[in-house]
């Protein structure tokens, strides 16, 4: 894709997000996974678990709220695929085709459109968080890079659930796979435990993680601590998301439209 059309397919892209943006308005209840969902996972880790694994549940919520928060973008990421399976299901798509707008519009849209459901998820999560007693100990200016980044980080990796919608059949099976791939890699990472005590195989690839990488600058930044080597890590795995999934979901829509 040339740089011309690329900037097409950007403003175009825009142009589309928004009604994205007003699908999300008129149904609000498609924000129930970014809002319930969230809330649900860190009230029964940090009050079943925190004791058992930090000691203290404040003392874990600490160090939890910052995974829970990569593992939730992960988890919002995937609606963008389910959602444009769904619109090329019922014939959306075709009505694209006959308008004069870039081919890639119509993916770069969904993707833009999920900004909404990032931001939503990020500020429940961190006021939730915040209620059961979590503190940022950095400052705003932290605080803010941490939200923008998580933010990038989704829709940087929201490219592989692009490919998988136009992959896939239905919107039922690009859901199925896209649970079997995003389970395994944030349980597989110290979203909820150290990687010291993991068996070595599995700890080998945790420690290289791009949820473990994350969590880790996400740490860093909210809670004080080491930051360039795990936000180095975590943007060489964002570029290459995209520079994989972002060119495979273009293949896949074309293959598939």
């Amino acid at each position: 894709m040339t740089t011309i059309a690329l900037n097409r397919g950007v403003r175009h892209g825009f142009t589309l997000a928004w009604r994205g943006m007003l699908k999300i308005r008129k149904n609000p209840e498609q924000l129930m996974d970014v809002t319930i969902g969230p809330i649900i996972l860190l009230l029964l880790f940090t009050y079943i678990f925190g004791g058992a694994l930090a000691g203290s549940i404040d003392g874990y919520l600490q160090m939890l709220v910052p995974g829970i928060l990569v593992m939730n973008i992960l988890q919002a990421s995937m609606t963008a695929g389910v959602q444009l399976n769904t619109d090329v299901s019922k014939g959306v798509f075709d009505r694209f085709r006959a308008m004069p707008i870039a081919r890639s519009a119509p993916l770069i849209g969904a993707v833009l459109a999920d900004v909404v459901r990032y931001v939503v998820c990020v500020l429940v999560l961190l006021v939730v968080a915040t209620v059961m007693g979590f503190r940022v100990q950095t400052g705003p200016v932290e605080l803010l890079i941490a939200v923008g980044l998580a933010i990038v980080f989704g829709l940087c990796f929201c490219w592989a659930a692009v490919f998988v919608g136009m992959l896939l059949k239905t919107p039922q099976a690009v859901q199925g796979v896209m649970i079997v791939l995003i389970m395994p890699l944030t349980f597989g990472s110290n979203v909820f435990v150290g990687t010291a005590t993991m068996p070595g195989w599995l700890k080998a690839w945790a420690d290289i993680s791009p949820v473990t990488l994350m969590s880790d600058a996400l740490r860093g930044l909210l809670n004080g601590g080491a930051i360039a080597g795990p936000l180095v890590g975590s943007l060489i795995w964002m570029a290459a998301a995209v520079a994989v999934f972002f060119p495979l979901a273009m293949w896949a829509y074309r293959k598939r439209v």
